[in-house]
């Protein structure tokens, strides 16, 4: 189990001094803690608490003056919020179940395994640290509040559904659960996952690859890096991804397509929080946070059996879904001027005015590539401008009509004849439906004739005829 970045103050109480420094190392070395207290007298363990921010503690069971059933029971009933391990010197079931009911999170005996009372510690600090972030969702998603917007200046958005990723980010950015990141290509889930670095306080770098197309060698030697001598041309050591993100995040963009072989690798880096670089049999830690992003539907995937679902699962823990631009289209008049501004500036430009039916003309495109494409042909219209006003024929151009819309891969699939109308008891007229169409257009096109014009398939003057007739 990789250590956590969440590293709350733990309390060692022992009235032995020989096994709280061996304890202390312990959990130095094997679990990465480094806020740890010692205390030698029981009777001192409810002041420690009242002057120090402890959040788990780890309490011998036969101690002078207090026992460690006298002190869980106080310890419950003062700070509830506070995890207690017990660790007695003997093996008796009959202690065990009485601490159990008394609250303590878990039990062990000083012989037991070191591996296995690590596990337990870590155990506990991530059921803390599940309950923190629970309640730091709850008072976000209450007072919808976001504490810090500067973390998220990149993504240029006033839609509600991107204020609650925000929200849900900020609660989760201290998490050392990975954090996965679904959408379709061009939504921004790189400038999500930057966001939640910044708001982690991790002190390393975020180290981004994009894993699509390596195969399991190459993403190996990637992530784990390799010693002198491990593989033909092995000339040199090199460090690998992962330890080039100690203290920090590592991103890993197009997880879909990573290999069967390849996750199974990942699954046991998140899971056991080591690996082995290639060549060596010595493994090292895993000391940054974990970031996955992907395209593809990981759900049809696993069903597929493309996709593992034991890594599915592991990557879930805190899951991320970025709508498309064609659910925010509320965010295009500002998408439309920071692009406009940026597109300016890179070209060397003087930044050109938008005419008022541009935002109209794009709100009735699905806009496949979403906030990558609409910036592709904000600089696309940009570059080719030379008036004051910014033309739209390059967007006209760009977008096509409907009727092209047909022959797009990302095109819904067409409705049947019969689809349309087969929930009617009567049919429309022809007049009817056409007036149906018009009004619809013109709704969709926000009153511009000459974009629903666009979007009906017939000529401006048409349309303008149509609607003549329908208000005589």
């Amino acid at each position: 189990m990789s250590p956590p970045l969440y590293s709350p103050t733990v309390l060692l109480v022992d009235d032995e001094p020989a096994w709280l420094r061996s304890l202390s190392l312990t959990l130095e070395r094997s679990a990465g803690l480094s806020n740890i207290m010692t205390c030698q007298d029981s009777r001192m363990v409810m002041e420690l608490l009242e002057q120090h921010d402890i959040s788990l503690v780890l309490l011998d069971l036969t101690m002078p003056h207090l026992s460690g059933e006298e002190v869980l029971a106080l310890i419950r009933e003062r700070h509830p919020e506070i995890a207690v391990i017990i660790i007695s010197g003997m093996n008796q079931i009959e202690s065990a179940v009485a601490c159990i009911k008394l609250g303590a999170f878990d039990y062990f005996v000083k012989t037991v395994e070191e591996d296995r009372l690590v596990s337990g510690v870590l155990r506990a600090i991530r059921m803390l640290e599940l309950e923190r972030q629970n309640r730091e969702m709850s008072s976000r998603i209450l007072s919808g509040e976001i504490k810090h917007p500067e973390a998220f200046a990149g993504i240029v958005t006033t839609d509600r559904a991107m204020q609650a990723i925000f929200s849900y980010i900020e609660a989760v950015a201290n998490s050392s659960e990975p954090l996965l990141i679904t959408g379709e290509s061009g939504v921004g889930k790189e400038l999500v996952a930057r966001a939640a670095h910044q708001l982690s306080n991790c002190r390393g770098q975020l180290v981004s690859v994009n894993v699509a197309g390596l195969d399991d060698v190459v993403f190996a030697d990637t992530l784990f890096g390799h010693l002198r001598g491990a593989f033909t041309g092995a000339d040199q050591p090199r460090r690998g991804m992962i330890e080039e993100a100690a203290g920090g995040t590592l991103f890993l963009d197009e997880i879909g397509d990573l290999s069967i072989a390849s996750q199974v690798k990942l699954l046991r880096l998140l899971q056991e929080g080591e690996y082995f670089p290639l060549g060596s049999d010595r493994p090292k830690r895993l000391k940054a946070r974990v970031i996955v992003a992907t395209h593809q539907d990981l759900l049809a995937k696993q069903a597929g059996g493309a996709f593992r679902r034991d890594l599915y699962y592991r990557l879930c823990t805190h899951l991320i879904t970025v709508p498309p631009l064609r659910e925010r289209k509320g965010d295009l008049p500002q998408l439309l001027d920071h692009f406009l501004t940026e597109a300016a500036r890179s070209l060397g430009k003087k930044k050109p005015t938008a005419p008022r039916e541009l935002v109209q003309l794009l709100a009735t495109y699905q806009f496949p590539g979403n906030v990558r494409e609409l910036k592709a042909l904000v600089y696309n219209a940009v570059s080719v401008h030379r008036d004051r006003i910014l033309s739209m024929e390059t967007f006209r151009k760009a977008i096509g009509t409907p009727s092209d819309s047909a022959t797009r891969l990302d095109a819904p699939a067409a409705v049947s004849e019969t689809s349309l109308f087969s929930t009617l008891e009567r049919l429309p007229t022809f007049g009817e439906a056409a007036e149906m169409l018009v009004r619809e257009a013109m709704q969709r096109a926000g009153g511009n004739q000459s974009i629903a014009a666009r979007l009906l398939g017939i000529s401006q003057p048409a349309l303008s005829k149509r609607l003549k007739v329908a208000r005589s």
